[in-house]
Parts: C-alpha cells; sequence; structure tokens
C-alpha cells in the first residue's frame, strides 16, 4: 500500500431525501455511515443483499443494531465516470422495520401485507367457492360440505 485511499469504482448519488436522513442523523452515526460509503464506492465493502419486495439493494449496518443504510447499485448517468453508482436510498433507525417501510415507500414499491405464503394460507380454497354449502345446523360458516351419506354394504352391514 502506498498510503493513498483506494480509487473509487462506483460513482455516489443520493435520495435528496436520504442526504437529509445523513444530516439528522447523530454525529457518530453520520461519522460511520461515511467511513461505509467509501468502503462501498472503492469496493472494499458491500452490505447485506436485502430480500423480498426490497431485492437488489442492500444494508449496511451503521452500529451494532440500531441504524442501517440502504443502497443500490445502479447504471451510472451517461457521461459520468464510472459505470455504475452507489444510490443511497435512506439511513434511519431499524426500529420496527421503519427503513424498509421508508425505503419502499421512496422508491414506490407496494407493501405486501403478508408474505405469499402467509397469504396464500389465509386466502379462501376455489373449492369452497366452487361448492357454497352449508352444514346443516351451521348457518354461518361458508363453504362447510354436508354431512356424507353412510354407505351400505349391499347385505346389509356397515363397511
Amino acid at each position: 500500500m502506498n498510503g493513498q485511499p483506494p480509487e473509487p469504482v462506483y460513482s455516489l448519488a443520493f435520495d435528496p431525501r436520504a442526504l437529509n436522513d445523513l444530516l439528522a442523523a447523530p454525529g457518530d452515526v453520520r461519522d460511520v455511515a461515511l467511513s461505509r460509503l467509501q468502503d462501498a464506492v472503492t469496493g472494499r465493502r458491500h452490505g447485506q443483499e436485502l430480500t423480498g419486495t426490497l431485492a437488489g439493494f442492500r444494508k449496511i449496518y451503521l452500529d451494532s443494531a440500531r441504524w442501517r443504510m440502504v443502497y443500490g447499485l445502479r447504471p451510472a448517468p451517461e457521461g459520468a465516470s464510472h459505470r455504475s453508482e452507489v444510490f443511497v436510498v435512506a439511513l434511519r433507525p431499524r426500529a420496527q422495520y421503519e427503513i424498509y417501510k421508508v425505503v419502499a415507500d421512496r422508491l414506490g414499491i407496494a407493501h405486501r401485507p403478508l408474505s405469499a405464503l402467509a397469504h396464500a394460507a389465509r386466502s379462501r380454497s376455489p373449492q369452497a367457492i366452487a361448492h357454497p354449502f352449508r352444514a346443516p345446523g351451521l348457518p354461518g360458516l361458508p363453504g362447510a360440505l354436508p354431512p356424507s351419506p353412510v354407505l351400505r354394504h349391499p347385505r346389509g352391514a356397515t363397511p
């Protein structure tokens, strides 16, 4: 090493609201954020990949467990000195997943209140809709099937 900082491999861009987040953050969090951004821009550090509706974005921990920064790598504008840029979307406390809600709102991503699996488990079965029988004595349960008839053996004995 020659003592010089590494050359950036990405440009840096901020959502204007993320810049406000950075300026409003406590001084120690802001210092860590700037240091981690330098690492991201030089390619020395990449945040952990997010999943679900925020797939393609990354998060960086700014202190032990409270503050996060979310960014994405995207193509840089034409004429930029680099082909890709680190685009910072938000820098917020993690409390009750606030940062992830803010990121989705800033990006215009609609929230799914449930995971796809939970949504499927809570939805009505197509068979229940196609056969809207009600069991006798239970008028309030849609989709309940009527009792099945008792099958009799041809010789009179029940199976």
